[in-house]
Parts: C-alpha cells; structure tokens; sequence
C-alpha cells in the first residue's frame, strides 16, 4: 500500500525527483514479487519436497521390517542428561537386551531402546530391522512427511519474500549513497561562494 501511495503521490508533484518515482515503482514491484511470486515458489518447493519424502516413505517401507522381540534382561539407565533436547525422546526409553529373529530367518540379539514401562524378561516389543535383522529406525510415516514439506514450503516463501525485500533494501540504499554523493558533490560547487557579498549577482 505504501508503494501505491507513493506512485500517486509523486505523479504530478514539482518536486519530484527521478529517483523518487524509480523508488516508488521498486517499492511497487517488490510488493507484487512478495505477493505473488513467494506464494508460488512455496508452493513448488512444498510439492518437490513432498514427493521426495513420499518416495523415501516408500523406499523406508519396503526395506525396512517390523518384528517381535523379546526382552532378556534389563539394563541400567544412563544418568539422565541435563540438556532437554536431546534428553527428552531417549530417557522415554528403556535399555534392554533382546532377542528377536530377523526376516532372513536369522536368531539376533543385543541392546536395544524400547518403550514399556518397565520391561521384564519375556517381555514382548515390536522393533524394526533391515533385510539382514540389524535393527535401524521406524520408517517415516505419510503424515511426518506431509508437515516437513510443509515447512520446507512455507520456509522457501519467507525466504523468497525476504531475498526480494533485502535486493529492494540494497538497491534503495545504493540510489540515496549516489543521492548523497551528487548533493556533496554540489554543495562544494557552491561552497566557496557561500556568504561572499555580491554572490548570485
């Protein structure tokens, strides 16, 4: 609105200067671009990365498998880690040492997180490997990768929208450097005459 406002107000004003309009109308076309173009390249990068995770969200489904293990023993808990980021998911879990046959036929065993309450032997869990039995991490899920291609859109926008506003920024604070320079330039014209009687005669 700023930019409209300015287009109409330097339209038939004597003191407009020709950088005044240029502004106005680079202030006039950075709005459209943020307006149009941010939306547009958000909503590109949101499809590409949705297809991509959806292609992984396959890919992970078919090579990775959901068995049954069995709880052998109990393990100790790690101290509890201070930092909340990166404790809060891990001491959720419990350490155990299990049992579970791998889908090529294969008997394993060895430590692994599961999340019952308070795991006992015999204990049943269900855990993921890869074709060999080793255990590896759930598959991505539709709706996970749903939200991060949705993030990666609306972040591709904001970044869209803020490389506009900065090139705008930059171009505007060249036009009033060079603005600057021509007034010093002018003013050192007219400097040395400055307050000297009989001047402009």
């Amino acid at each position: 609105m700023r930019a409209i406002a300015g287009l109409w107000r330097w339209r038939h004003n004597p003191l407009r200067r020709g950088t005044d309009l240029a502004e106005a109308w680079l202030a006039l076309a950075a709005l459209v671009l943020i307006v149009v173009a941010a939306p547009v390249v958000g909503s590109v990068a949101g499809v590409l990365t949705h297809d991509a995770l959806l292609r992984s969200v396959q890919a992970q489904r078919e090579a990775r498998h959901s068995v049954t293990a069995t709880v052998l023993q109990k393990l100790d808990q790690p101290p509890l880690d201070p930092d909340p980021e990166t404790s809060s998911a891990r001491d959720a879990h419990r350490r155990v040492l299990a049992s579970w046959t791998g889908p090529d036929g294969s008997g394993r065993a060895g430590t692994v997180a599961t999340d019952l309450k308070s795991p006992h032997p015999g204990d049943r869990f269900r855990v993921w490997t890869d074709a060999e039995g080793n255990i590896v991490g759930r598959p991505l899920d539709t709706a996970t990768a749903t939200t991060h291609a949705a993030l990666a859109g609306l972040g591709a926008a904001l970044a869209c929208a803020g490389l506009v506003e900065g090139t705008r920024r930059l171009i505007v604070w060249r036009a009033v450097r060079r603005r600057h320079a021509r007034w010093d330039q002018a003013w050192d014209k007219a400097g040395p005459d400055w307050g000297r009687a009989g001047t402009g005669a």
